[in-house]
Formats: structure tokens, C-alpha cells, sequence
């Protein structure tokens, strides 16, 4: 199985292909099979589009890849976000029955969606720091999907079609700073407020999306359970919704929503203090752990 995922450090990242524990270096690879202009982030190879038996070709070239140092341990690398650069990143509310049921909404009638920014984004295992002035830092487990082929006016049956792959992400969320404004996104877009990752599984390799287990769990408690089969609105639906407000184009991420069992509808609330780590599942596609640092 082949995952898109991006390695290095923030602000130099590196498009990788992982295959069985091994990554190999997106720019090094798409120049040894020869693409006459070479890619190098996975954003850059979800626009020109990923041939068909790309796996095998990369296969194909690890003695060669491995021998100029372009093939790396998994574990040996720093993470990123798998794609750092997104030109939208939208994330859909109150999509869950359960969620809007706990915090008291009824099911929206159309999808409700807001941004966040590639600001937020982190890798999987980096540090999520609130802001100084916020006492009410939440978790929210959400299967984001990203968008692998340009679309606008997208049918409902023709929605997934336009999905490169999927991948776990948590919109973070400070309540207070969020509330504070009817729009929500005082409390969305925050620096680090966007872990996601590890890597982008891609759309053959995932059995149903809309049947994938969603959890969360803080300190190793899970906090969240819920399937994405329980969503007020599909991921195709989503799509399809959105493609009539805007034209949707690779890298684009979506994140789908969040189940019952947010921070704020425990009691007493379950508020994220520096020294948690948050843990975000989804069956098949990885498991993001995160620690909470300091405010600043």
C-alpha cells in the first residue's frame, strides 16, 4: 500500500510515497521515472495527477533511489502535515447526530462549514499550543478528506470521484474564543489548531467511508467513539454541496465533522491543559498523538 505523506521540518517540507515503512522522496522519485518537470510536494502531484502503477515504478527504482540516500525509515523522520499548502482547508459542523444532539442543536438542514488555514496545520505527533487567552481548548476526532481532481457544480454520484484519499485530522477548537464570535473561527483558525496526518491513504486502499470508526482519547482515555456512518451529511453530499459555492481543487482538504464526546459536553468539561496527549483514530487510516505545551 502507497500513502502520500510530507517529511523534513515547517517551512522546508518534503513530499514523500511510504510503502511498507519506507519513504521515498517525492522530488528524487518523479525524476527517476522520468516526468520531464519532477514534483516535489504532494500537493504538487495530486494537480498533475498520480499515474496508474506509480507504486510499482517507484518500487521498481529502490535499489537506485536507496543507494543516493532518497529512501528513509519511517520512524526515522519528522512528520508533517501531508500537505502543508492547501489552498482551502474547510471544515464542516454539527455533522454528527450524536454531537449535535449532545450540545443541544438540532441537525442543520444544509451542511454548515468554515475555514481554517494552513496556520494551523501541524504534523502528527507535534505539539498543539493554545493561545494566552484561552481556558477552554476542546478535541474534535474528524475523518478529513482531500480532494484529488478539480470540480465545481459536482454531482452527489460523481462526488468521490473527486477524492484523492483520506486522512485522520483534530479541529482543535477553543470554545471560548470561539463562541465569542457567531462566525466561529476566533476559535478554528489558531496556530497548531489543526493536527492531521500521518499520511493521506488513498482512495482504492479504503474499503467505505462511510462505515470508519472515529475516536479520540486524552491520557489514554477514549473520550470519543463514534462511526462515520452516523454523519447528518455524507462526504459525497458534502462535496457536492460545497462544489456549488466554490470550485474545489487538489490538496484541497475537508474535514467532515466531529461524533459525540467533545470536551464540552463532559461533566465536568474535559478542557485540554498542557501535559495531555490527544490521541485521534480512524480505522485504516492512523492515529495522530499529540501532546498540549504551554500556552503562547
Amino acid at each position: 500500500m502507497m500513502r502520500l505523506m510530507s517529511f523534513g521540518a515547517p517551512g522546508a517540507w518534503r513530499g514523500g510515497l511510504e510503502i511498507d515503512g519506507e519513504v521515498f522522496d517525492l522530488a528524487a522519485v518523479t525524476a527517476a521515472i522520468g516526468w520531464e518537470t519532477p514534483v516535489g510536494s504532494v500537493r504538487a502531484l495530486l494537480d498533475h495527477g498520480i499515474p496508474d502503477g506509480l507504486e510499482a515504478q517507484v518500487l521498481g527504482k529502490r535499489e537506485s533511489l536507496a543507494a543516493q540516500g532518497h529512501v528513509d525509515a519511517l520512524e526515522s523522520l519528522h512528520i508533517g502535515p501531508p500537505i502543508p499548502d492547501p489552498e482551502k482547508i474547510i471544515c464542516i459542523g454539527l455533522n454528527y447526530h450524536d454531537h449535535a444532539e449532545e450540545v443541544g442543536a438540532q441537525p442543520p438542514s444544509a451542511p454548515i462549514f468554515f475555514a481554517k488555514y494552513a496556520n494551523s496545520l501541524v504534523g502528527s505527533t507535534d505539539t498543539i499550543i493554545p493561545p494566552l487567552d484561552t481556558e477552554k481548548v476542546d478535541y474534535e476526532a474528524e475523518l478529513a478528506v482531500v480532494i484529488g481532481k478539480s470540480g465545481r457544480y459536482i454531482e452527489v454520484a460523481d462526488a468521490l470521484d473527486h477524492v484523492a484519499g483520506a486522512m485522520v485530522l483534530n479541529d482543535v477548537s477553543a470554545r471560548d474564543l470561539q463562541l465569542a464570535n457567531q462566525l466561529w473561527t476566533g476559535g478554528k483558525a489558531i496556530d497548531t489548531f489543526a493536527p492531521c496526518g500521518p499520511s493521506i491513504t488513498l482512495m482504492d486502499d479504503i474499503n467505505d467511508l462511510m462505515n470508519l470508526r472515529v475516536q479520540a482519547r486524552v491520557g489514554g482515555e477514549t473520550l470519543q467513539d463514534g462511526n462515520t456512518k452516523n454523519m447528518i451529511f455524507g462526504v459525497a453530499e458534502c462535496i457536492s454541496f460545497l462544489s456549488r459555492i466554490m470550485t474545489l481543487r487538489p490538496g484541497d482538504i475537508i474535514a467532515t465533522g466531529t461524533p459525540a464526546g467533545v470536551a464540552a459536553a463532559h461533566d465536568p468539561a474535559r478542557w485540554l491543559v498542557e501535559g495531555d496527549v490527544v490521541e485521534v483514530e480512524i480505522e485504516g487510516l492512523g492515529i495522530l498523538r499529540n501532546p498540549v505545551g504551554a500556552k503562547g
